[in-house]
C-alpha cells in the first residue's frame, strides 16, 4: 500500500520537477512511511510513498521492465500476482523482484492496455510508456483505492489524495458548490466532480490515457447486475459462493508482514474473520471498536465469535467525546464534508492497530451492497408491493418489520410515516425510485445554508448528473438490482470505501483488504436470483445459508445493526471540545459563508436542550455543519501550515538524460 503522485507536461519539460514532486509526495507520508521513490523523464515526474507489505526488501518503486522503457508507481495490491507471474514467465518475461508491482509492467508489455483486465486487486496505477510517450492511470474496479487528477494548460497533475495536488503549487483550493450540494443530497460527490473546482476523481473501473493528443477516459469494468441470470440449484450456488469467498480471503492473506482482521460483531466481518482463522497459519489477531453508548455497542457479539474462534483480540472503547476529539483529523484526511461521525472511531482503531505492529487487516465491507443487506433494499421491495396493492392490510406490518418505530400504539401506520412512504409511490419505473425519499430527506439540511449557496442548489441538475453517471441503470430492469447498483456506485464508493475506509485506515498506515469486493465475488452476487439475495424481507439469504456452519446462531439470527457513532449533546459545553464552539460562533459562520448563523443557532440550542434523541435529519445537519467548517479551516485557512515529510529511504530514477 502506498500513496502516488505525478505531473505530466504534454508540451515540454516540467519546471522545478524535483521540488514539485517531493512537495506532493511529502503530503502522503501517512500512506507510506517506510520509503519513497521518484521517477523523472523530461515530460513526467512520478513519486510514491511506500507501506512495505510484499517483498519488503526488494519491492521498492518505481519498477520497470527489462528494457527500462515501461515504468510504474502504484498504490495497492495485486492479489493474483503469483499466478500472473507464472503465466508471464511462460511468455518469456524475466523478473528481478518478488513484488506484485513488477507483475504490472510485464502484464502491460504482454497485453497492452488490456492488462488491467487480468489484475485481481485494489489499486491506483500510474504507468509511463517511454516509447509511446504516454501516461496511463487506472483505478480498480470497485474504487477501493483513490485517484484524483487535474488537467489544465496541457498539464496533468494526479495523486492519491487531493492535498498532494495542491502541494504541486499550480492550483489553489476553490469550492465547487455543486459538489458540496451533492454531499448534502447524495452524501457523496458525483464523479468526476469533487468538492473542489478543477479537481476530478477518476471513477472506479476507469482508465485514463494521456499523450500529445490529450486525455482519454475509458471504462474497462462495471458492476454486472442482471436479475435472475443463474438457474443453478441453490446447493450448487452455495458451493460456488463458499469456494469463491474462501479463495478471495486466501489471496488477500498474501503478505510478508502480519495480517489481522477487523471484527464488528456483524454477519459480514464474522464470516471473513472465521474464514481467515480457518486459513491463517498463525494465531489470528482481531481488532474491534466498542462504544460506551449501549445503543451502538456490539461487544456481546464480538466476544461470542472470539470465544468460538479463540483469536487473540484487542478492542478499544470510545465515548462521544473521544469521537469528536478525532474528528478534526478525520476531515483533513477525508478532504470533504460528511454527514456522519462514524469514521472517527475507525481512525482511532487504525491507530491502535498500527501501534500493535500490524499493517494489514481484512474487513467485511461490500456484503451489504451485493448480497442486499441494507434496509433501503427491503423498503424498496415493500414500496413496490404497496404501489401494486395500495389497499393491502399488511402494508403497515411489512414496513414495521424494517422500522419498528413507525407504528402507532394502535398498530396502524403513523400518519406522518404513511405520507412519507407514499411520496413517489407510483414512480416504480423511475431509475432512482429506491433512493428518492432518502435523497429528499437528506436535502432538508440545505435549509441551514446561507442564501447565496442555497440559491446555487439545483436538484434537477443534480438528478441529471446522477442519471449521466449511473447511465447503466437503464439496462437494469429490477428495482432491487437498481437500488443495489446505486448504493454501490455512490454510497459505497464515495463514503464507505473512502471517508470511512481508505482514509481512516491509511491515516495511520494500515491497509484494509476486502474479500467481498473481489470482482469475482461481486459478479457472482450481482447475477444471483433476487430471492437468494433478499428472500421476502430476509437479507443476505444465500450468504447466511452458505456460512451458517461456521458461525454462532446468535450472530446469524441477530437483527441488522448498521455501524454508526453517536452524536452527543456534549458537542457543546465540554471543556475538551471548546474548539467546536469556535466553529459555531456567528462571526465564524458568517466569515466562512456556508451556513445561516441564525438557523444554525436554533439547531445548536435544540441540541443543548435535547430531552429525546435527535432526529436523523438533525444529526446529519449538525455533523454537516461541523465537518464543512473544519473542511474550510483545513483547506482554505491552514493549508500552508501543513507539514510535509518524506521517508528517509529513497529510490530515485532519472532518465532525463537517457
Amino acid at each position: 500500500m502506498c500513496g502516488i503522485a505525478g505531473i505530466f507536461q504534454i508540451n515540454g519539460p516540467i519546471a522545478r520537477a524535483q521540488d514539485k514532486i517531493k512537495n506532493m509526495v511529502g503530503q502522503l507520508f501517512h500512506r507510506g512511511p517506510d520509503e519513497c521513490g521518484f521517477y523523472f523523464d523530461y515530460p513526467i515526474a512520478m513519486g510514491m510513498t511506500r507501506l512495505s507489505i510484499i517483498d519488503v526488501a526488494g519491492g521498492s518503486q518505481p519498477i520497470c521492465n527489462e528494457s527500462e522503457d515501461i515504468w510504474v508507481v502504484f498504490n495497492g495490491e495485486i492479489f493474483n500476482y503469483k499466478e500472473l507471474r507464472v503465466l508471464l514467465e511462460k511468455f518469456g518475461h524475466r523478473f528481478k523482484t518478488s513484488s506484485d508491482t513488477e507483475v504490472i509492467v510485464h502484464s502491460y508489455e504482454q497485453w497492452g492496455e488490456d492488462f488491467i483486465r487480468y489484475l485481481n486487486g485494489q489499486f491506483a496505477i500510474s504507468l509511463w510508456d517511454r516509447k509511446k510517450r504516454q501516461l496511463l492511470l487506472a483505478r480498480d474496479r470497485l474504487g477501493i483505492r483513490p485517484l484524483f487528477y487535474a488537467f489544465f494548460k496541457n498539464k496533468l497533475i494526479f495523486a492519491s489524495e487531493i492535498k498532494a495536488i495542491f502541494a504541486e503549487g499550480s492550483i489553489n483550493p476553490e469550492v465547487d458548490f455543486s459538489g458540496l450540494n451533492d454531499i448534502f443530497t447524495f452524501w457523496v460527490t458525483l464523479p468526476p466532480r469533487t468538492a473542489f473546482k478543477k479537481i476530478n476523481e477518476l471513477p472506479p473501473g476507469r482508465m485514463l490515457t494521456v499523450d500529445h493528443r490529450g486525455v482519454k477516459e475509458t471504462e474497462y469494468w462495471d458492476i454486472p447486475f442482471q436479475a435472475d441470470v443463474s438457474d443453478k440449484k441453490t446447493t450448487i450456488l452455495q458451493e460456488e459462493l463458499e469456494n469463491l469467498l474462501t479463495d478471495a480471503v486466501r489471496i488477500r492473506l498474501r503478505a510478508d508482514v502480519p495480517v489481522g482482521a477487523y471484527l464488528s460483531g456483524g454477519l459480514d466481518s464474522s464470516i471473513i474473520t472465521a474464514l481467515v482463522n480457518k486459513i491463517h497459519r498463525n494465531k489470528l489477531k482481531t481488532f474491534s471498536v466498542n462504544f460506551t453508548d449501549q445503543a451502538y455497542d456490539e461487544q456481546f457479539y464480538q466476544e461470542t465469535l472470539i470465544s468460538q474462534l479463540n483469536t487473540e483480540h484487542r478492542s478499544m472503547r470510545v465515548d462521544a467525546v473521544d469521537i469528536l476529539r478525532h474528528f478534526h483529523r478525520v476531515v483533513w484526511l477525508a478532504e470533504k464534508p460528511m454527514l456522519r461521525l462514524a469514521p472517527a472511531p475507525l481512525l482511532a482503531l487504525s491507530s491502535m492497530v498500527n501501534g500493535d505492529g500490524f499493517k494489514v487487516v481484512l474487513t467485511g465491507e461490500g456484503a451489504d451492497e451485493f448480497f442486499a443487506g441494507y434496509n433501503i433494499f427491503k423498503e424498496t421491495r415493500v414500496r413496490c408491493f404497496w404501489a401494486r396493492e395500495p389497499e393491502a392490510d399488511c402494508r403497515p406490518l411489512l414496513l414495521s418489520r424494517i422500522y419498528p418505530y413507525i407504528l402507532s400504539q394502535q398498530g396502524t401506520l403513523n400518519p406522518f410515516w404513511q405520507a412519507f412512504f407514499k411520496r413517489h409511490l407510483q414512480e416504480t419505473e423511475n431509475p432512482f425510485y429506491s433512493h428518492l425519499l432518502r435523497w429528499e430527506n437528506t436535502a432538508k439540511i440545505r435549509h441551514l445554508l446561507s442564501e447565496p449557496i442555497k440559491s446555487s442548489c439545483n436538484y434537477e441538475d443534480q438528478l441529471a448528473r446522477a442519471e449521466a453517471y449511473l447511465s447503466k441503470l437503464k439496462e437494469i430492469s429490477s428495482p432491487l438490482s437498481r437500488a443495489q447498483y446505486i448504493e454501490a456506485k455512490l454510497f459505497m464508493n464515495g463514503y464507505l470505501l473512502s471517508s470511512q475506509g481508505d482514509r481512516m485506515l491509511m491515516g495511520h498506515s494500515v491497509e484494509g483488504r476486502f474479500p467481498f469486493l473481489d470482482h469475482r465475488v461481486v459478479a457472482f452476487a450481482a447475477t444471483l436470483p433476487e430471492d437468494l439475495r433478499l428472500r421476502g424481507l430476509n437479507e443476505k439469504f444465500l450468504l447466511k445459508k452458505t456460512f451458517k456452519k461456521i458461525l454462532p446462531s446468535v450472530i446469524l439470527q441477530r437483527p441488522k445493526q448498521p455501524y454508526r457513532a453517536p452524536v452527543s449533546k456534549n458537542l457543546f459545553g465540554h471543556p475538551e471540545l471548546e474548539w467546536i464552539e469556535a466553529f459555531f460562533r456567528p462571526q465564524t459562520l458568517e466569515q466562512y459563508g456556508y451556513f445561516d448563523p441564525t438557523r444554525v443557532g436554533i439547531l445548536k440550542q435544540k441540541i443543548i436542550r435535547q430531552q429525546t434523541p435527535l432526529s436523523l435529519v438533525d444529526e446529519m445537519a449538525i455533523v454537516a455543519i461541523l465537518s464543512t467548517q473544519l473542511w474550510h479551516f483545513h483547506f482554505f485557512e491552514d493549508l500552508n501550515n501543513k507539514a510535509e515529510k518524506l521517508p528517509e529511504k529513497q529510490k530515485i530514477v532519472d532518465q532525463r538524460e537517457a
